[in-house]
């Protein structure tokens, strides 16, 4: 890591002269609402950052900007705004403008007050810990192989830095089982008088009591360091020599011991995806599900897999993935306290002013990056585990209990409930341009989903496309079954869909005598887009439009999905079904025999249907009046 003297803006927090050509220029309006006209005739053209305060002084929003007044004027639009812009936009009551010299400048500053003031409109990342290393003490005949946090001392070997301590104990209890390396601390080594129990379970060679030389144990120092540092492959062939040098030696049980250690390389290179050469590279995965995204980092160090680790950020202007991502990335390798950084960077998903960040990383750091987003081979690989992880790891986020409990406790808040609700059900309907509809209802309690209570319906007899039937077909055969004992009612029921949708669902329950349900639509708004959904209201009581941050947004945004899920789960396997039933299935008489005998004298179903019916009546067990009832039923619309 670079010294701080590097950082062109690392005494900005002090006030000090490293941005000392920049101007402010500050807006402070007179009246309650903020005079955008006013302000945007004043301000610069030039780089710089914005820093937007609300009513009390509280700081809102700090962003960059290349063109300032043109970044600026694109928050107070006629129109044009995604809901989050305007609602951060309505909080305005006055704006601080910083210039700078250049672009990357803008963004390290940008990067310092984010850090600083964490905004809540901003995308934020909690990452500012110092990162755990291996290292081997100096100063000792026999070197302590241990687990380091904080400052470096010189003359001492670090490895790492580890994504976190499971990564680095997984790799120390790796060594020791392997080089036998002692652990422990200093006072206990200079004061034994016989072995330990790590010595008596194979884990240590016992240097405190001279059950081996100095000069064994720095050759098992030195292989330890050459794992740590990738050269496996060079490992494992001087492994090999020694070891078959102490056969010819008939010295057997040390050929046992590299021979052991030869085994336990192949199985750690066995597990992991090596890339060929010495590949340091930083694979890092979005996922964006339920209102929340998940930001999945994966380690390559010397071409193996060193650890992972997932970040999910928070803020009220999540929005685009491309967005998402260029803020993580800034405050991941411009934020942290210590960072080792890669050669390389594999994204997921694009994201723009890469050149910027690039430039900043190695203003402030020395080191130089490369961001990609395209890749093949090993690397396709490892960006295919880092977004199965964030997938994963978000939906387990989403899912746990501690989590869906409080977003419970937040729905029973905004919809102003006396008690909290503990039992809620989603409808959703699923077709492919009206054929083969199917209807399905997922039930949530205070636990997460209650896959037990899942239910689809095979909707029959409407005409194709008409959602508002379906619906109605699916709401009257469940809560019939319901309003019979079959089941529990929900507290809440949603609706995925508008005003028709939900005053439909509000006839079929009126009619069926079912109350004590509230019912809400949830409908996607104008956008058609995850956070800005907006909820109807029963009785013609009204819309209602909740925050993206929202946690009782994101339980109905969760169980809208998982509805909307089974119920495309289910319209594929009916419509799968249907593609491997025979049209011949259907006609009356016509069972698994003559089938065959159908199909194996014509060689497929077209053939049978071309044919005439005195071909069909040659077929063995199909009669003349049974070729007639074959051509009828494969000849009619």
């Amino acid at each position: 890591m670079a010294s701080s003297d590097r950082n062109p803006l690392s005494a900005e927090a002090d006030n000090s002269e490293s941005v000392a050509a920049s101007v402010a220029e500050k807006s402070r309006a007179t009246t309650s609402e903020f005079d955008a006209k006013g302000f945007l005739k004043q301000v610069t053209r030039q780089s710089g950052v914005y820093q937007m305060y609300g009513s009390e002084g509280n700081i809102l929003y700090v962003g960059k900007a290349k063109n300032l007044k043109s970044r600026l004027a694109s928050y107070f639009q006629s129109s044009g705004l995604a809901p989050k812009t305007r609602a951060l936009v309505a909080r305005i009551r006055h704006v601080e403008v910083t210039i700078t010299p250049t672009e990357m400048e803008a963004l390290l500053l940008e990067q310092n007050l984010i850090k600083q003031q964490r905004p809540p409109y901003n995308i934020l990342l909690r990452d500012d810990k110092s990162y755990p290393y291996i290292m081997f003490t100096s100063g000792d005949a026999f070197p302590r192989l241990a687990m380091h946090r904080g400052l470096k001392r010189k003359g001492i070997s670090y490895f790492g830095p580890f994504p976190n301590v499971g990564a680095v104990k997984s790799s120390l209890s790796f060594l020791q089982k392997t080089f036998r390396l002692r652990q422990c601390e200093d006072s206990v080594f200079h004061n034994r008088t016989r072995p330990c129990l790590q010595h008596q379970i194979n884990r240590c060679t016992a240097p405190c009591v001279g059950l081996i030389n100095e000069k064994e144990y720095r050759d098992d120092i030195r292989h330890a360091e050459m794992f740590l540092l990738g050269k496996s492959d060079v490992l494992v062939k001087e492994l090999a020599d020694l070891m078959e040098a102490a056969s010819a030696e008939l010295d057997f049980e040390k050929a046992a011991e590299y021979r052991d250690q030869i085994s336990a390389l192949k199985r750690i290179q066995a597990q992991q995806i090596v890339e060929s050469g010495s590949a340091d590279v930083d694979v890092i995965a979005l996922h964006q599900e339920g209102g929340l995204a998940c930001v999945h980092v994966l380690y390559i160090r010397q071409g193996r897999i060193m650890g992972s680790k997932s970040h999910f950020p928070k803020g009220q202007l999540i929005g685009e993935e491309s967005e998402i991502l260029q803020a993580f990335l800034g405050q991941f390798y411009l934020q942290s306290v210590e960072r080792d950084f890669p050669k390389v960077v594999l994204l997921s998903h694009t994201a723009e002013d890469l050149d910027v960040l690039s430039e900043a990383i190695q203003a402030q750091t020395g080191r130089q990056i490369v961001f990609q987003s395209n890749y093949r081979g090993q690397r396709l690989q490892w960006m295919q585990l880092a977004a199965s992880a964030a997938k994963e790891n978000l939906q387990a986020q989403i899912a746990s209990k501690q989590n869906t409990l409080q977003r419970f406790e937040a729905l029973q808040d905004v919809l102003g409930l006396e008690s909290m609700p503990e039992r809620l059900e989603c409808f959703d309907i699923s077709h492919s341009h009206g054929e083969l509809t199917v209807a399905s209802c997922v039930v949530f309690d205070i636990n997460g989903p209650l896959k037990s209570d899942y239910r689809r319906f095979n909707i029959e007899g409407i005409t194709g496309g008409d959602d508002y039937a379906a619906m109605e077909q699916a709401l009257r055969r469940r809560y019939t079954r319901l309003q019979k004992g079959e089941g529990a009612l929900p507290d809440i029921l949603l609706i995925d869909g508008g005003k028709g949708q939900l005053r439909r669902a509000e006839e079929v329950l009126s009619d069926l005598a079912v109350t004590g349900v509230l019912m809400i639509g949830v409908a996607k708004g104008t956008t058609r887009k995850a956070g800005f959904e907006t909820l109807i209201l029963p009785d013609n009581a009204g819309e209602m439009t909740l925050a993206s941050d929202s946690a009782a947004l994101h339980l109905i945004q969760h169980i809208r999905d998982e509805s909307h899920r089974f119920a495309i789960t289910g319209h594929k396997q009916r419509r799968d079904k249907k593609r491997r039933t025979s049209r011949l299935e259907d006609i009356p008489g016509i069972g698994a025999k003559r089938r065959r005998e159908l199909l194996r004298h014509f060689g497929g179903l077209q053939e049978v249907k071309k044919a005439s019916v005195g071909d069909l009546a040659k077929v063995p067990l199909i009669s003349k009046k049974m070729a007639e009832d074959i051509y009828s039923a494969l000849n009619t619309e």
